[in-house]
């Protein structure tokens, strides 16, 4: 049972201290959380210490392309509900930033990790993990990530052999796909608005069919299960067809999606619904997504966007027109560098708000936006595009390292 804290032998304590010094020290010098580095320090002294870590521990995997950060959040809410929780709240989802997060919570019950698409399977194996939730795969950091397909495929392959119970997105095939090779899997219809990426069937290559909301292969007969829990509205769905609110203040459809897995998760370890969703009201900003700050006395609102789907799901949660607009890309290692991801963005959405433009890459996206047909500004820095905004509350929509960069500039 998870919760017996068997002491850590001798190289892995003095691995544990090594990393949480370095992490100390890379804090002293402005270089962030002091995380990944940490974790990269004590796993070089033992290569071992993230299975040693996680042996004690009920430990749930979140992966995805978009929603993993903020559903992870969620789930550790909810299950604090019945015990203490150990999380990678603030997004290092590589093998050391978990490490570093999980050799802070020895005394933790459960360990709610947010998994990196590509290491998912190695950190499955790690971790032995009583739960692994997935919700979708989408093009991402074309330069680094594989397509989506070979990415669907090596989490088939890995977790064929996992005995865990997988909690996985329903309507998207890339999923379904990834997921069905395992024995225990509960299938949430947590909804896919972004479908671009999943027209073939990931099983025989054919073309989907997509009536309504549902999906299925003519050549091969692979569609979609039924799910037993369902986002319906504001409401969750439970496998008894119970009905229960939901009541979040992180805004959106994809939100209450993430709120609907969760849910799903903490059943699994035996908190009812009721109370996971209510659990989940605390959660007002992740990671800086979504808060609202004061910067030269105007109320900017700072969302994330890394991809088309996360994008799309943007737009929907921005004021209506005339609400001025910020956009900021960059193009850095954490981003990806390539770019073409733009063109896959519908930024006709926008049109109607006025628009500055910044970033490292502000002039692709101008390039965009021109051939978008939208009317916009192209500005050095995020102090100019806040002087030419219009009154009101501005909506700024970043990626990756330019969400960092703002979040350093406005002092969230």
């Amino acid at each position: 049972m998870a919760g017996n804290t068997e002491p850590l032998p001798p190289r892995a304590k003095l691995a544990v201290t090594a990393g949480r010094a370095a992490a100390a020290v890379s804090r002293v010098a402005g270089r962030g959380s002091g995380s990944v580095i940490g974790g990269k320090v004590s796993l070089r002294l033992d290569p071992d210490l993230l299975a040693r870590l996680a042996r004690h521990l009920d430990v749930i995997l979140v992966s995805a392309t978009n929603g993993k950060t903020t559903t992870t959040r969620l789930i550790a809410e909810a299950l604090r509900a019945s015990g203490p929780v150990v999380s990678n709240a603030l997004g290092a989802n590589m093998p050391a930033g978990i490490t570093s997060a999980l050799a802070g919570g020895s005394d933790a019950r459960y360990g709610v990790i947010e998994v990196d698409e590509k290491y998912l399977a190695g950190v499955a194996r790690d971790t032995t993990p009583k739960a692994i939730a997935l919700l979708n795969l989408s093009r991402d950091q074309l330069d680094r990530a594989a397509e989506t397909r070979m990415l669907a495929e090596k989490w088939r392959e890995g977790l064929a052999g996992s005995k865990a119970t997988v909690i996985a997105n329903a309507d998207d095939p890339l999923i379904v796909w990834a997921a069905s090779s395992s024995p225990n899997v509960v299938w949430v219809a947590a909804g896919q608005e972004w479908k671009d990426d999943a027209w073939s069937c990931p099983s025989c290559g054919g073309v989907l069919q997509r009536p309504g909301d549902d999906w299925g292969c003519a050549d091969c007969g692979f569609r979609r299960p039924r799910p037993t829990w369902a986002l319906n509205g504001d409401y969750v769905l439970d496998p008894q067809g119970s009905a229960w609110p939901i009541h979040l203040q992180l805004p959106g459809r994809a939100n209450k999606a993430n709120a609907a897995t969760s849910a799903a998760v903490a059943a699994t370890f035996g908190v009812p619904p009721q109370v996971a969703l209510e659990r989940m009201y605390a959660v007002q900003a992740v990671a800086g997504r979504y808060d609202v700050v004061t910067f030269m006395d105007r109320q900017l609102r700072l969302l994330l966007a890394k991809n088309p789907a996360g994008w799309l799901e943007t737009f929907s949660l921005i004021d209506p027109p005339p609400t001025p607009v910020i956009l900021s890309v960059n193009a850095r290692g954490a981003d990806g560098t390539d770019t073409s991801w733009l063109w896959d963005v519908d930024y006709t959405r926008l049109a109607g708000h006025p628009i500055m433009v910044i970033g490292d890459r502000k002039l692709d996206l101008a390039v965009r936006l021109e051939v978008a047909g939208l009317d916009f500004r192209v500005c050095e820095n995020a102090d100019e595009a806040v002087r030419m905004a219009p009154p009101g509350r501005i909506e700024v929509i970043a990626n990756y390292t330019a969400f960092q960069d703002l979040r350093r500039r406005v002092g969230n």
